[in-house]
């Protein structure tokens, strides 16, 4: 009885699957159901295919219809179809099985053999394989059951020789046409691809539009190719179709230029309130809901000034980005004379409520066994001033518990609160300064941000800050810039508890003393800062990408220049010591495309800190660490380094992961592989480690950088599932420890590299030493 109790499934099934041939039954009579297709590709002998280039996986992914998935050579989910029979209701039991579980089967007809074998070629064909060929045949499986065996003979792929653009005869269109040809994606020596060709055109068109031939189009183009000159190469022209209406070779300019700030099919005869810009627009706004300011400073045009699709579309998208109005819609109106060549534009606005409320509610987990819940609630006005200036008031609170059995230790519940003001202004507020609307590319962005946050360490301490900054931003050519001039931050302890201190004074570990008075410190930051990131143009051909970003955080400085005299504690303001530090910060991304299901991702991330005067050390907010979900997954936030130095057990009781350092460097690279569309898999290293930039006693001197610097790093490893909805990705990371820097410089060295103490089998190591990250979004 217990037998058939635990193993009565698995017979069920296994007498469904000896049954399996009755799938044959369902097959209807003359068909056949397909349940796979192969591809074998051959190629000349003067053929060199790159392995690696994914050709073969893109021919496969032509093929048509897809077959019946298989387990073990078995159609299961077809099986599953047909085991609960016809449903009899729509939405009933059987229906759901059917449709969740189970598919139908495919069939297979020989206009399907044909059709693939016309894919194949027009692929190759289109990718520069010219006169290649593909055959392709039906093979029983078994009774109504079938395969699709197909094999592509591949060719010599043809190259680029030389490119010509051929000029029209007009004058003005040639000089913009000609002068096109310099960023030409058809370079000689790469190879053909008709792909290429059709980005070409529409690389041209849109540069055309941008010197003003509004009614230019890709379809007034054409590219020749003359394969005719041997050793596999191609000589390619690029000529107007001789049908070309000359309203496509015109130059055109704006006449006027109307902005409706509430449109509501309001007719041109009718806007006797129009307003005259500075710039010679003209502004329709009868509630008088903006300052004219805003579309002088938003629209790029102007009368007299020539088309430009690129000015079009970054005035659109500045338009958008004042977060003021629900529909935008933009034309353009040829002028009705015979001989014109001049457009009225027009911005019909719709705006939005000018205040809103949001609240926001969810749970989470993080990676150091803490659970939790939080909230938000935050009130908006778009237009405070007019000017399109956005108010944003905030308050969010939190509350943090330990998870898992066993009893809570003092200081492993958080709770945590903060009220939050930030006025936005889309233009910088700075004097002596006018934005150009038809040169700069976007609305730089002014911001004023004042904040309080309260965090309370349940039976250790309290945390107030109280946070002040004034800051811009901004976007020329392909990089974002933010600048904060100044800002101000004051951090102060307080309500630390005698079982904190008792905690501290009672530690065998005579430097939890010191990590303690550094807790009660107040902290005041006086502080510049500037970053940058970068992200150039990728041709939409290359398999690189790349992504350079850095910034510069100055502290101190000012204020240490100001203040001559010195106290006991340092130099002061406002009776608090002021910290002095600068912190520079690169990180650099690169991927890879191996073939069109598998990329290479990678990252490398520096930060250095250098205390001087008032400081020892960074303060803990603006240090560094690894490890967690998007760092060094094979390790827990916060619970490595700085350098050589492991928190003992009793130091982490009490303060929990707090392993903080001056400087970083961390290095992560990953493959990731597309197994479906909605399962992706990866695997992935990581590497790096956070050091202190002076020897402090409390870690020792091995927490220090030098230039051995790479026998300190941690490493770490494992596998990854990313469930892409492509709205969101899901990401599970496990991974497990390959190298623990510290063990070399314990009492009794041991090997940092850990590979021989793995050992799945036992409970207490994959506690711990198996950690899984649960997280949204790629790492990197």
């Amino acid at each position: 009885m217990n037998f058939f109790k635990r193993y009565g499934i698995l017979i069920w099934c296994l007498a469904g699957l000896m049954t399996g041939c009755n799938i044959s039954r369902h097959i209807p009579e003359g068909e056949v159901m397909l349940v796979g297709n192969t591809l074998r590709v051959k190629t000349d002998t003067a053929v060199r295919v790159n392995p690696h280039s994914g050709l073969e996986t893109e021919l496969e992914g032509l093929l048509r219809p897809v077959a019946n998935r298989t387990l073990f050579k078995f159609p299961y989910r077809v099986w599953l179809y047909y085991l609960m029979g016809e449903p009899k209701k729509e939405r009933g039991f059987r229906q759901w099985f059917r449709s969740k579980l189970g598919e139908p089967p495919v069939l297979m007809t020989a206009r399907a053999l044909e059709l693939n074998k016309q894919a194949l070629e027009g692929y190759l064909h289109n990718e520069g394989y010219f006169r290649s060929e593909a055959s392709g045949e039906i093979v029983a499986v078994k009774e109504r059951w079938v395969k699709g065996n197909y094999q592509a003979y591949v060719r010599p792929r043809y190259t680029i020789d030389s490119m010509n653009f051929r000029p029209t005869g007009v004058a003005e269109f040639d000089s913009a046409f000609l002068e096109s040809a310099k960023a030409s994606y058809l370079q000689p020596g790469l190879p053909y691809r008709l792909s290429v060709i059709e980005s070409e055109r529409l690389r041209i068109d849109q540069y055309l539009k941008t010197k003003g031939f509004y009614f230019f189009s890709p379809e007034h183009l054409i590219i020749k190719v003359d394969s005719a000159l041997g050793a596999h190469q191609v000589a390619m022209s690029v000529e107007l179709k001789p049908d070309v209406a000359q309203t496509a070779l015109k130059t055109y300019y704006v006449a006027s230029v109307k902005v409706f700030t509430d449109y509501q099919g309001a007719s041109s005869d009718s806007l006797e309130n129009f307003h005259r810009m500075k710039n010679g627009n003209l502004l329709y706004d009868p509630h008088r809901l903006f300052r004219p300011r805003v579309f002088e400073e938003t629209i790029g045009f102007r009368p007299g000034s020539r088309y430009n699709s690129e000015i079009q579309n970054i005035t659109l998208s500045r338009i958008v980005n004042l977060k003021n109005f629900k529909f935008v819609r933009n034309k353009f109106e040829l002028v009705p004379r015979s001989d014109s060549a001049m457009l009225d534009v027009v911005y019909q606005l719709s705006p939005l409520k000018r205040k809103s409320m949001r609240g926001e509610f969810s749970g989470l987990t993080k990676s150091n066994n803490l659970g939790g819940i939080q909230g938000n609630v935050s009130w908006n006005h778009r237009n405070i001033f007019r000017g399109a200036e956005q108010l944003r008031i905030s308050a969010d609170a939190g509350l943090d518990w330990q998870l898992g059995g066993g009893k809570a230790v003092a200081g492993s519940n958080f709770f945590r609160y903060k009220f939050e003001t930030e006025l936005s202004f889309p233009r910088f507020i700075v004097p002596f300064w006018h934005h150009n609307p038809e040169i700069d590319q976007t609305l730089p962005r002014t911001s004023l941000l004042l904040s309080y946050e309260n965090l309370v360490q349940a039976g250790l301490y309290t945390l107030n800050s109280i946070r002040g900054q004034w800051g811009y931003t901004w976007q020329l050519h392909r990089t974002t810039h933010s600048l904060s001039p100044f800002g101000v931050n004051v951090v102060r302890p307080r309500n630390i508890s005698e079982a904190f201190t008792e905690l501290i004074f009672d530690s065998p570990n005579e430097f939890d003393i010191d990590r303690y008075m550094r807790i009660l410190e107040n902290r005041l930051l006086l502080e510049s800062s500037y970053s940058i990131s970068y992200n150039p143009v990728q041709n939409p051909y290359s398999r690189h990408q790349m992504m350079l970003s850095g910034g510069l955080n100055l502290v101190g400085n000012l204020a240490g220049l100001l203040v001559k005299s010195k106290s006991e504690g340092g130099k002061q303001l406002f009776d608090i010591p002021f910290e002095q530090f600068t912190r520079v910060d690169a990180e650099a991304k690169h991927y890879y495309t191996i073939t069109p299901n598998i990329k290479w991702a990678n990252r490398f991330v520096a930060g250095v800190g250098i205390p001087y005067g008032n400081s020892r050390a960074l303060p803990q907010f603006k240090q560094y660490f690894v490890g967690g979900s998007t760092g060094i997954r094979a390790f827990q936030a916060r619970t490595i380094g700085p350098g050589a130095y492991y928190a003992d057990s009793v130091t982490r009781a009490i303060f929990r992961n707090t392993q903080f350092g001056d400087i970083k460097l961390e290095f992560n690279t990953e493959l990731r592989m597309k197994m479906t569309s909605l399962f992706h898999g990866a695997v992935f290293v990581d590497a790096g480690n956070v050091w202190n930039y002076r020897e402090l006693a409390e870690y020792g001197k091995n927490s220090v950088f030098r230039k051995d610097f790479y026998k300190q790093l941690a490493i770490g490893g494992g596998v990854g599932l990313r469930l892409d909805f492509t709205y969101l990705v899901l990401r599970l990371d496990l991974a497990t420890p390959f190298r623990k820097p510290w063990y070399k410089y314990e009492d009794e060295p041991r090997n940092p590299w850990v590979f021989k103490e793995i050992d799945f089998g036992s409970k207490s190591w994959r506690k711990e030493n198996l950690v899984l990250n649960i997280a949204v979004a790629y790492p990197f």
